[in-house]
């Protein structure tokens, strides 16, 4: 399934490169601005006035056309493709969540990413038997006509992989598409990228470090019909995809272990907490059959916003203000401030940019943001 027929010219895929590469524009920060303009490169030229607006002395850093050329050179050298949100071959899955990624780095089979997909994911030092049912599933589920997602990481991931590499999988990087992480996975890389497909958000060349795996992870859920967490300690960034997994909306599943282990830890928790517990792929399938069925609804294309833009004459001079003062280090629900304040929602929503583009405003999930506290 497709969300949509059209693709981005030239010059909107540049435009929508610079601006999700300027300083401080997250997803949802460039949808609302997409949302808000109606283009990129409106939103590119209103980035400073909303910065001076947010009351923030330095201006935020536009991503210049030149860098943004060199990165789609960057792609064309690979053989990679750029999707953006809304096009053709984007994951319709992960094009519901809040925070979709509005371009995607793509290497690989690119027709793979309309399958219906299944996520496993788990320890780094998994043991030889969690690997080998790791791999055992993987396959089982493949066959069974579901792609396996992983994160490429050694221990479950690089297993999974390997289960399903022959009916294709997709692995999800958190550095560049064109870095291989950890170095153990390089012939798997190759392989995937062969066989299967492989994907991306930082720009070609990105090193992986510590803060691009949640953002990593929350692509793994979001493609996914359902997550499969096999070995996890209590701390486990595997754990982070499955609390993703549910806020996204999909179905959790864990396999038991001893109670000896600690890698078990971390799965028979979420069994407690109503994961379904997991021996074979048929407790897999079994628990899909009964949920999630089909793809959500597609979100507007990319010609299709409801543009909400609001000029200063609009937002009462009070406003921002009061706005600012009903935030604290604490998330509140966007909602709750439109309603205690009696502010049009689009007002509220052009206030909360302008703090965000300072650097001012951080956002949550659950559409909460909270203020970040001047240093």
């Amino acid at each position: 399934m497709l969300l949509s027929s059209k693709t981005l010219s030239d010059d909107c895929r540049l435009d929508w490169l610079r601006l999700i590469r300027s300083d401080r524009v997250g997803p949802i920060t460039f949808h609302k601005l997409l949302a808000r303009y109606g283009s990129a490169a409106a939103a590119l030229d209103a980035l400073p006035e909303l910065t001076r607006k947010g009351r923030r002395t330095a201006s935020a850093k536009i991503a210049s056309r030149s860098a943004a050329e060199r990165e789609l050179a960057a792609h064309e050298d690979l053989g990679a493709k750029l999707i953006a949100w809304g096009e053709p071959g984007y994951p319709p899955r992960l094009a519901a969540i809040e925070d979709a990624p509005p371009l995607l780095s793509v290497l690989g089979r690119i027709e793979l990413l309309g399958k219906k997909t299944f996520a496993i994911v788990g320890a780094r030092n998994a043991s030889t038997n969690g690997r080998r049912f790791a791999q055992s599933i993987a396959t089982d589920l493949a066959d069974g006509g579901l792609m396996i997602a992983s994160g490429m990481a050694r221990g479950i991931d690089a297993s999974a992989h390997l289960g399903a590499i022959d009916k294709g999988t997709l692995a999800v990087l958190g550095g560049g598409v064109d870095v291989i992480y950890p170095k153990e996975n390089t012939d798997l890389y190759h392989r995937i990228a062969e066989q299967g497909v492989v994907v991306s958000e930082p720009p070609p060349g990105t090193r992986p470090e510590a803060r691009h795996f949640p953002r990593r992870n929350r692509i793994i859920s979001g493609v996914s019909r359902g997550v499969l967490v096999i070995e996890a300690s209590l701390r486990s960034g595997s754990l982070i995809t499955s609390r993703m997994a549910l806020e996204q909306g999909r179905e959790v599943f864990a396999v038991p272990g001893s109670a000896l282990d600690p890698r078990a830890r971390g799965t028979n928790d979420l069994i407690r907490q109503g994961a379904t517990l997991t021996e074979r792929a048929e407790d897999v399938f079994e628990a899909l059959n009964g949920c999630c069925a089909g793809f959500p609804t597609p979100p507007p294309t990319h010609e299709e916003f409801d543009h909400q833009a609001v000029s200063d004459n609009e937002i009462p001079t009070s406003a921002r203000q009061e706005v600012e003062n009903r935030l604290s280090p604490t998330p509140s629900h966007i909602d709750e401030l439109i309603r205690e304040t009696h502010y049009p929602a689009a007002a509220v929503a052009t206030i909360l940019l302008e703090l965000e583009l300072a650097g001012r405003l951080e956002r949550h999930p659950g559409n909460r943001v909270s203020l970040i506290a001047e240093p």
